[in-house]
């Protein structure tokens, strides 16, 4: 290949919750099951700044502010206008704002992604790092029905296909819920469906997913392999995915899990079970060290761990790079034409974070494209 064919690579942002707690002193604890869409309701201005930092970067897709927004969370929220919480019929102004923020905030050349979490990130304490669901949610028929539910609110959003861009699915723990979002995008499977519906391949879609265990398994313990069948495999839905991703796994699994990705894309090319190749979206976690406790929803560092200083971390990111160049060299070619990074504002360590990722792929990107010039 030549230089003219690199993919390209496009920033979205990260680590919105983290940068109002970090840069403007918001506070989330069990009285705010919207996280970050709780400023909806009660401080739009201060989040439409805090995303206006990214728009400033300036990064080419700007997340919403949406990921933990569900009918359950908007009934969970009690404020002094809403003693009794927010019902459906009241959720829709919220959403559309969310959107709009994200329009205002963006460069003018950047487009908007509407960020969606799995269902364990509407439950209390989360459970997307778990994977642990209550049983009216634990398989793959009542995660469809769950999704649809969702997205059926924001499909209330005046002119919402040509308002976003993409869809996102993040932080996906489950193997069941995969495909439950697979079928969300499914003409056959949807009753009611209109040609206007967003979920019927005319917003691009990604789904990524989480690794946050030791070893290279999604938490219900789905392998690679499986993952990857579940994300791209025609079988489940007609509309395949834009884009794959691993988003809140600690960047130094993260070359080892991009070899795996492509070795299983690898092998549904090969099968004739993959009509055009997915884009990489990656955005690993921007920790230095700390675990997510979703009980307190505060990061700590585990006692039998001590924080890694700045110095070692630039150690480890450089020892990373150079893996990742190796362990990629002659592969990866099939994984995709295009890579998304996210980039956080939340301080000196995710800079760090986000500035080691992007060499992690500038790296894959010359093994990919020049290893046969």
């Amino acid at each position: 290949m030549t230089r003219d064919h690199l993919a390209p690579i496009v920033y979205i942002d990260g680590g919105l919750g983290t940068s109002l707690e970090d840069k403007y002193g918001v506070k989330f604890d069990e009285h705010t099951p919207l996280w970050s869409s709780h400023l909806l309701i009660d401080n739009p201005d201060t989040l439409r700044e805090c995303q206006r930092d990214f728009g400033r970067i300036p990064v080419d897709i700007l997340l919403t502010a949406t990921y933990q927004v569900s009918v359950e969370a908007f009934l969970s929220t009690k404020t002094a206008d809403y003693p009794n919480g927010i019902g459906r019929p009241e959720i829709s102004p919220f959403l559309d704002l969310a959107v709009s923020i994200a329009e205002e905030a963006k460069a003018s050349t950047a487009r908007v992604a509407l960020s969606l979490g799995p269902y364990g990130a509407s439950m209390i304490p989360s459970q997307e790092y778990s994977g642990r669901y209550d049983t009216e949610h634990n398989s793959t028929d009542q995660l469809l029905d769950w999704h649809r539910d969702r997205l059926r609110l924001f499909e209330q959003i005046d002119r919402l296909g040509h308002r976003i861009s993409y869809i996102a699915f993040e932080t996906v723990p489950r193997i069941d819920e995969i495909k439950a979002i697979r079928k969300v995008f499914s003409r056959t499977s949807s009753p009611n469906w209109s040609p206007s519906s967003i979920t019927h391949g005319d917003v691009p879609f990604w789904i990524s997913c989480v690794f946050p265990g030791d070893d290279y398994t999604l938490p219900d313990g789905s392998s690679v392999d499986q993952v990857v069948d579940a994300l791209l495999n025609p079988a489940y839905s007609e509309n395949v995915p834009w884009g794959i991703g691993i988003n809140c796994t600690k960047i130094a699994k993260i070359p080892e899990l991009i070899r795996m990705y492509e070795s299983a894309v690898s092998r549904l090319a090969s099968a004739g079970q993959l009509q055009e190749q997915p884009a990489l979206v990656l955005y690993p976690d921007g920790t230095n060290g700390e675990v997510y406790d979703t009980t307190t929803k505060t990061w700590h560092v585990p006692a039998s761990q001590q924080a890694p200083t700045v110095s070692v971390m630039k150690t480890a990111f450089s020892s990373q790079k150079a893996k990742c160049a190796t362990s990629s060299r002659g592969s990866i070619s099939l994984l995709t034409p295009s890579l998304t990074l996210a980039v956080s504002i939340a301080g000196e360590q995710s800079w760090l974070v986000a500035v080691a990722s992007l060499l992690i792929v500038i790296l894959l990107g010359f093994v990919l494209f020049f290893r046969d010039t």
